[in-house]
């Protein structure tokens, strides 16, 4: 894992510094919550519904065990005994006081964290696959390549006022966990005939009120020329995207507006521009990152009592069906730990939650977590011979809930009970739907479905590539649920399509349920998914499920 230099301890602790003025400024009235905006914003500080929210950056999703310590203190201390964690691998806290903030942000500079670039128009926090560095599949660890970027993007002078927030996430591996077609730029490490590592870059993807996947702008970049290519995007962006409006403000607008060909073209030459003047790191500065990044010290031990166990505990052996995947490491596990436990918020972690899993990737993990965009937490190396000592750990600390990629593993925004921007309720919706496929013991016999749900049109909970998407709006001052079908989040994005008029909160449930009972009586057999089946069949079939007969003329 990456550790800050003496150069990062320095500019976080000015800017917690700095931040710490601004923020007496504002509690003595000096500065009104308008001009205090801009200030916070760069900060992480975001004012909600009812209370001001922090979001803390987790770059590409890693962090230790004493930052996750230290996540448990500070929710502790300042916050309601909780954090969230979100589609952007970050993690929040929806409760501090104003005046407690500087402190937070303090405590969180001693351990190497910061909330510096988690909102505002600059290039945010960078995302990455949450297996980086463990999965089989993976071509190389992306994280070195996100934590150049990461230097390279904190700060920027040029950059700090985009025409709109910029998101950047990279992956390693052709499955793409990393989602980065929805991202304004996506990388994938590749190789190329001879063998060279590189990139494949992707343009102009996002979700929100107006979705779109990211197109192809280059096939193979060489690893050297990452950063002034990036570089060439920006200012392209940054010269051209539109400032007039916010809603249509975004890189993917500007390819839509211009199309790709023509940006490609203006990135191209630019780059030309950028690679001849633009001061590479040095070696020096791209081993030590590299370094930094290097597999742990991989134990060997038996694993006889491992299989004895999946054999003779049911409960062990279905949490190893659904919550490990494989690792390079043929003796060990990646093992995802769900934040979805039934009737529980989607995302959400206690304080003694949190320091459970901060002792357990200690002690089994080789000191690594990671958070997922799906809002799990990832321990990524645990030897096999240790599954069953951690699986013992997480059901004492009601983390053990076996439904990875299950229904009830629902991502879901914040919605409108923390959200100013919400239109609807995301939390009850999720949890509604999960207690009740839970309690019919329907999981398992659906299998793989992605659920997702966003309490608003920006897409927080990217219902947009939900297999099964719910967008909840206002609709004459009550809430109306929007279900979209299809989507899908690998390197074969697609958006899903809506189905038709939206349905009360009332009707929300009885309308899933029948979705899945049409799926259910539809597949080919238990092992076609339900995207599979949607892919077979068309949406037809499953929008007469969704709606009544006499209600069909009225299905967009």
């Amino acid at each position: 894992m990456y550790q800050y230099n003496q150069f990062d301890r320095h500019f976080v602790a000015n800017r917690v510094k700095q931040f710490r003025s601004q923020v007496m400024r504002r509690l003595d009235g000096s500065l009104s919550e308008e001009e205090f905006r801009p200030l916070r914003l760069m900060n992480g500080l975001y004012l909600q519904l009812h209370a001001y929210m922090l979001r803390v950056a987790i770059p590409y999703g890693s962090l230790n065990s004493k930052q996750m310590h230290q996540l448990a203190y500070i929710a502790n201390k300042y916050d309601k005994n909780y954090a969230h964690f979100t589609t952007r691998q970050n993690v929040q806290f929806n409760w501090p006081k104003l005046k407690d903030v500087p402190d937070i942000l303090n405590d969180l500079a001693q351990v190497d964290m910061h909330a510096i670039q988690t909102s505002g128009n600059c290039i945010r926090n960078v995302t990455s696959d949450h297996f980086a560095g463990a999965s089989i599949d993976e071509v190389a660890d992306p994280r070195p390549s996100a934590e150049l970027l990461r230097q390279y993007s904190t700060d920027h002078p040029q950059f700090q006022f985009l025409p709109r927030k910029f998101k950047i996430a990279i992956s390693g591996s052709p499955k793409d966990r990393a989602v980065i077609r929805s991202n304004d730029i996506g990388l994938l490490l590749k190789k190329d005939k001879q063998g060279n590592l590189g990139y494949e870059i992707y343009l102009g993807g996002g979700l929100g009120r107006s979705p779109f996947v990211g197109k192809l702008l280059k096939g193979f970049l060489p690893k050297a020329d990452l950063l002034p290519y990036i570089e060439a995007i920006m200012v392209v962006y940054n010269l051209n995207g539109r400032r007039d409006n916010k809603y249509k403000a975004r890189i993917k607008i500007l390819v839509h507006e211009n199309g790709i060909k023509k940006i490609k073209q203006e990135i191209e030459e630019n780059f030309l521009i950028q690679k001849k003047n633009f001061k590479q790191p040095s070696d020096k500065l791209i081993s030590a990152i590299n370094e930094r990044f290097k597999l742990p010290n991989f134990k060997q031990a038996n694993i006889d009592d491992y299989k004895t166990e999946l054999k003779q505990n049911a409960q062990f052996s279905n949490f190893i069906k659904n919550n490990i995947n494989e690792h390079k490491n043929k003796d060990y596990a990646i093992v995802s730990v769900s934040l979805k436990n039934i009737g529980e918020t989607p995302g959400d972690a206690t304080s003694d939650q949190i320091k459970t899993l901060a002792g357990l990737a200690k002690q089994y993990s080789h000191d690594e977590l990671r958070i997922s965009h799906e809002q799990n937490i990832i321990l990524p190396h645990v030897h096999k011979s240790d599954l069953s000592g951690v699986f013992k750990e997480l059901q004492k600390a009601n983390l053990a809930t076996n439904n990875i990629g299950l229904i009830s593993d629902i991502i879901a925004c914040p919605g409108m009970d923390y959200c100013a921007l919400a239109t609807a309720r995301s939390i009850p919706v999720a949890k509604q739907i999960a207690k009740h496929f839970n309690e019919l013991n329907l999981e398992e016999e659906i299998g793989q479905l992605k659920l997702k749900i966003s309490g608003c049109i920006n897409a927080c909970g990217h219902h947009h590539v939900g297999h099964i998407g719910i967008l909840g709006l206002e609709k004459q001052g009550k809430e109306s649920y929007q279900i979209t079908l299809g989507g899908e989040e690998n390197l074969s994005m697609n958006i899903g399509k809506r189905a038709g008029p939206g349905f009360s909160s009332d009707e929300l449930l009885p309308a899933i349920k029948r979705l899945i009972k049409a799926y259910l009586n539809l597949r080919n057999n238990p092992d076609e998914s339900f995207l599979s089946s949607y892919k077979r069949l068309g949406k037809k079939p499953f929008i007469n499920a969704l709606y009544p007969k006499e209600e069909q003329a009225n299905v967009a």
